[in-house]
């Protein structure tokens, strides 16, 4: 047996893990398989720490080669590049439950690096990715002891299934990507369609179960094959520094945390770290510490204190009980020209939500392992430094912006309206203009009002909290809508979205080992009350949607025609749904199914793109009555143009009852008749008669 691979079955699915054939250089490198999905991670460390840093300079990048999948990616750049939106994604489902597992004080910068190399649009490689890059770790001399395990955990039928496949994920309520040790979950990140509290639990505690398998088969696996753990330098304040600091500011710390306002709480802050900062950092003399020893220390003084006042007084910064959540404020349709736009505070975090609906050009094109797509909805985060009063980089959106956005839509996603009934594509945007916490869940509540503005009929309102957690020893308290502080210095960040039957999304990060079933059932039961009351603020401004859309709003209606006719409404080259866009206005989109959606802000322009496409592919039937323009006078009757483009022979004797004796004497060109169709020949020529509509004339003897 080779030692130097690793085979385990989880859920009836077999994974391998290989090391010492790729990438011997680095300081670990693992080859891990599932199917005929392979994902390659590598792990490598500094040898020294890095200087004047104060937080884990840890980099994680994961990146899907087109290769993979036998693939080339569209467009003039044929090699891959900036990294996708589920690039991006899967580095931070990869980074959050690794980077709580380094010692604390350990400064070297560390870079982990996931490649997918193959892919077989079976098995996902989300999971995957995350316990090859573990096991790089592992058994590499990083200062990493701890194997992390994850799984995908879908639902059938009322039945959980451990990393299913793509078909399976489309049949599945539920999303869920878990990942965590052999003795806790440390992330989780999941959406789904109004599953209860229980449901959710079960689904986690059901994932941990495979997680922990995996992780005591990777320990022992890296007990063979692994290396020697180098001894790090941490960078710790000495504990005679702790004490001398909190001695100096306890009662300092705790007069600001009784400060409400953010602002000035900060500035008290700020005010106290310089006091300290100058006494134990002299200019005039040789100083006894290091500047990074300080700043630990004052942070670590400052958590402590906050950290017990909450404990033991069940009292918060802002006065709120642990419980309570902060003034909601909500004003809509705040900007007059958009589809439906919202402004939403709560306390110090404020959102404006805007939401634009338009036709599926407006829709956001990508492109991935499956080939190239179309999302038909998206919502859009972006957190200036403004919002939290700091002067700052500002661009293209980074990880958090991309995560926070995504997390919202996926919240959103599950209240939307079928397509068949509602064809617009929907773009919410959601611009944070101030932050104190729970910025992402203002996004949700914004964006679900934002769609009500404007006259979307979603199926039901949503509303979303972020808890925390205060965990010493066995003594808890959980958190509803926590402030930015409180996010920093606790131990867990829980994000819950839904309304008062079920949930919709649920994302956990968890900076301790020390969770239990009991505090996530108890977290997840304070959420849903907050949840609650969220909810019946919002519907106290926005019962419901609108009953119709902003007079600014794109009007759109659905055509299905037959396969057969696309390439008559597309034409030659697609000469023909050019010259109807441009003859009317309209917008027109058209798919393989024969699915049209015509949209136009302006009434006429839409009715006439649908009168053309309806004429288009109008078939004639015997025996039914069209109406249209004579085409053309001939000795022998009139041609008549038909719907479908199609011209008809109405017969000289078939144009009225009386003899007609020159057809010039009783029509012209472009008179508009009504005809019967009585034939179609073997050659599509269409005979027509006026006669057979007309009354019959009274005879004079009668």
């Amino acid at each position: 047996m080779d030692k130097n691979r690793l085979n385990i079955s989880i859920a009836g699915k077999d994974i391998s893990f290989e090391t010492g054939k790729i990438a011997r250089q680095a300081n670990g490198a693992v080859y891990a398989r599932t199917g005929d999905t392979v994902v390659f991670a590598s792990a490598c460390m500094s040898k020294t720490p890095s200087a004047d840093t104060s937080f884990f300079p840890l980099r994680v990048d994961y990146q899907e080669k087109f290769s993979s999948a036998g693939k080339t990616l569209g467009g003039f750049i044929k090699r891959e590049g900036k990294p996708s939106e589920k690039e991006t994604l899967t580095s931070r489902l990869i980074d959050r439950p690794i980077r709580p597992l380094f010692p604390d004080g350990f400064y070297n910068e560390v870079q982990v690096l996931t490649y997918v190399f193959s892919y077989d649009s079976g098995h996902p490689p989300e999971p995957l990715a995350i316990c090859a890059c573990s096991a790089a770790l592992l058994i590499s001399d990083i200062p990493f002891t701890k194997p992390v395990g994850a799984v995908r955990v879908g639902m059938i039928d009322g039945e959980f299934i451990i990393n299913p496949s793509l078909e399976e994920q489309q049949k599945s309520k539920l999303d869920l990507l878990l990942a965590g040790t052999k003795d806790a979950i440390l992330m989780i990140e999941g959406y789904c369609d109004f599953l209860t509290e229980e449901q959710v639990i079960g689904a986690i505690e059901e994932g941990h179960k495979y997680i922990r398998e995996i992780c005591i088969n990777l320990l022992d696996w890296a007990n063979l094959v692994g290396k020697e753990k180098i001894v790090p330098v941490l960078s710790l304040p000495p504990q005679n520094l702790l004490s001398n600091i909190e001695e100096m500011i306890r009662g300092h710390l705790l007069a600001a945390y009784e400060v409400a306002n953010k602002k000035e709480r900060e500035l008290l802050l700020s005010t106290i770290e310089g006091q300290v900062m100058e006494k134990f950092l002299p200019k005039e003399e040789e100083a006894l510490y290091t500047s990074l020893e300080v700043k630990g220390a004052f942070s670590s003084v400052s958590a402590k204190i906050l950290r017990t006042k909450i404990l033991k007084e069940k009292r918060r910064c802002d006065f709120r009980s642990p419980e309570e959540i902060r003034h909601i404020s909500i004003e809509t349709s705040l900007l007059p020209r958009t589809h439906g736009s919202v402004l939403f505070t709560r306390g110090e975090t404020q959102a404006i939500a805007v939401c634009t609906l338009g036709g599926e050009s407006m829709g956001q094109r990508y492109e991935d392992l499956e080939g190239q797509g179309l999302r038909k909805f998206y919502l859009q985060y972006s957190f200036p430094p403004f919002s939290v009063g700091e002067v700052g980089r500002s661009g293209a959106p980074g990880r958090r912006e991309v995560g926070h956005g995504k997390l919202a839509e996926r919240a959103l996603q599950a209240i939307l309206p079928p397509e068949d009934s509602f064809p617009y594509t929907i773009r919410l945007e959601s611009n944070i203009t101030e932050s104190n916490g729970s910025s992402s869940m203002a996004s949700v509540c914004g964006g679900c009002i934002a769609m009500m503005d404007a006259g979307i009929p979603i199926s039901r309102p949503v509303a979303g909290i972020a808890m925390g957690l205060i965990l010493e020893g066995d003594a808890f308290v959980i958190l509803s809508d926590i402030l930015g502080i409180e996010d920093a210095l606790g131990d867990m960040d829980f994000k819950v979205t839904g309304d008062a039957d079920g949930i919709t999304a649920f994302q956990m990060d968890i900076k301790i080992e020390g969770i239990t079933p009991n505090i996530m059932k108890v977290a997840l039961a304070q959420a849903k009350q907050g949840r609650i009351h969220i909810l019946k603020k919002m519907l106290e401004v926005c019962p419901k949607s609108r009953e119709t859309l902003s007079p600014f709003a794109p009007r759109i209606e659905s055509l299905t025609i037959k396969p057969s006719k696309i390439a008559t409404v597309i034409g030659p080259g697609g000469k023909m749904i050019r010259s109807i866009i441009e003859e009317t206005g309209a917008e027109i989109d058209i798919n393989d199914a024969g699915v049209i959606n015509i949209s136009s802000s302006n009434a006429e322009s839409l009715e006439a793109a649908k009168k053309i496409i309806l004429d288009l592919t109008a078939e004639i039937e015997i025996g039914k009555t069209y109406e249209g323009p004579i085409t053309s006078i001939q000795p022998f009757g009139a041609f008549v143009k038909l719907p479908g483009m199609k011209d008809g022979l109405c017969h000289i004797s078939e144009f009225d009852h009386k003899r007609i004796a020159n057809m010039d004497d009783v029509a012209k060109e472009g008179d508009i008749v009504r005809v019967k169709v009585l034939d179609i020949n073997d050659r599509g020529q269409i005979k027509l008669s006026r006669k057979a509509l007309l009354a019959k004339p009274v005879s004079a003897g009668a």
